[in-house]
């Protein structure tokens, strides 16, 4: 009879805890269940940053490579004033871009752009607001040769280079299956190679893509889910959160002429093909928070005023306050962990460097 009272009694006592866990399933597994919707959703959409860099075309990533174009990156001699450098426009402390609404270059010439960020832009499917350049290497040779940028040539660069011996032994490093590798082509190799190492992993986005449910907050899950759904994830998608594709800017509304200055068409420049008029690569939204102002013409100071921009124009919304905060907070979620940079110390220039010039 104990036996049986006992036996009654542990069966009780399973049936009573089975009873207790379906009743919490029953209670948190709508809301687990929108949790993994939102997840899965976002994982369709977006991909995580690696932590490892990633393999660049035609130009293999070595450390000395790497080691060369960051000494390259921050050498204002490069410009023919000798006072601009890759890093005048591209700030790494400031999100990878400078200060203002567009560059200052040579002779205080007002570049007509808001420069892009140099963080994660190798997942771009290519360079520049309108996409021109196809890669960084062919990137790194337009704001050199650029007179409202770095007014220098090619031959200047590589006098520069080849004026300094420890330029030539740092090049012999770098490609050292070349006779003669103090080149133009392999001066922006180097610099590619630097900057395909500047990237940005383990954002709290990207640790809720890797299965975190707790990486974000509940108002940056609204932010996201609410970004997916008005449709700012149709144009800001993939690994970068953008920089995919182009698109019109002003797909629903045309905005103000101080946003979208007439005279630049975008990719039209590029293709001549009359539909490309105002068309703009997507700006990639990693470490957004980062770098104000926004667009490509830099004239929206506030995070939460870019978003209301782009949700009437691109998508003929009208967002509420909460819903522009939400997809404010949203969007600080991209930001990542910054690679560590320390400055270089410059080889030191010798009496056959070039002088630095500030005339036209």
């Amino acid at each position: 009879m104990i036996f049986v009272r006992k036996r009654s009694a542990i069966l009780g006592f399973h049936l009573i805890r089975k009873l207790c866990v379906a009743a919490i399933a029953s209670l948190v597994s709508p809301q687990a269940g929108a949790e993994d919707d939102l997840m899965k959703a976002a994982r369709g959409t977006f991909k995580s940053i690696p932590s490892v860099v990633p393999a660049v075309k035609d130009n293999p990533v070595t450390h000395e490579k790497v080691e060369l174009g960051k000494i390259l990156f921050f050498d204002p001699r490069m410009s023919a004033s000798g006072i601009i450098s890759c890093n005048t426009c591209h700030n790494l402390g400031t999100g990878g871009v400078d200060a203002g609404p567009t560059s200052i270059g040579h002779g205080w010439q007002l570049g007509s752009r808001r420069a892009p960020t140099v963080y994660n832009a190798v997942f771009n499917v290519a360079q520049f607001w309108d996409g021109r350049a196809p890669d960084l290497k062919a990137q790194a040779k337009g704001p050199v040769q650029a007179s409202v940028e770095m007014n220098a040539t090619p031959e200047h660069v590589i006098n520069t280079l080849t004026s300094m011996s420890d330029y030539v032994v740092m090049f012999k490093k770098a490609f050292p299956n070349e006779a003669s590798p103090v080149t133009f082509d392999n001066f922006t190799r180097a610099i590619e190679a630097f900057e395909a190492i500047l990237i940005t992993p383990a954002a709290p986005f990207d640790q809720y893509l890797e299965g975190d449910p707790n990486a974000l907050s509940d108002r940056q899950k609204a932010g996201l889910k609410l970004f997916m759904e008005t449709g700012c994830s149709s144009c800001h998608n993939g690994i970068n959160v953008g920089g995919q594709d182009y698109f019109p800017f002003g797909a629903v509304e045309r905005p103000s002429t101080s946003l979208l200055p007439a005279a630049d068409k975008g990719r039209f420049a590029v293709t001549k093909v009359p539909s490309d008029e105002y068309v703009f690569r997507a700006a990639p939204l990693r470490n957004v928070a980062l770098r104000p102002p926004y667009f490509h013409s830099g004239q929206v100071w506030s995070l939460k005023q870019a978003v209301g921009v782009m949700a009437e124009v691109q998508l003929g919304a009208k967002l509420s306050e909460k819903e522009e905060n939400d997809i404010v907070a949203f969007l600080n979620s991209l930001t990542g962990q910054l690679p560590k940079i320390e400055y270089p110390i410059l080889p030191t220039r010798t009496d056959t460097t070039p002088l630095p010039s500030t005339g036209k």
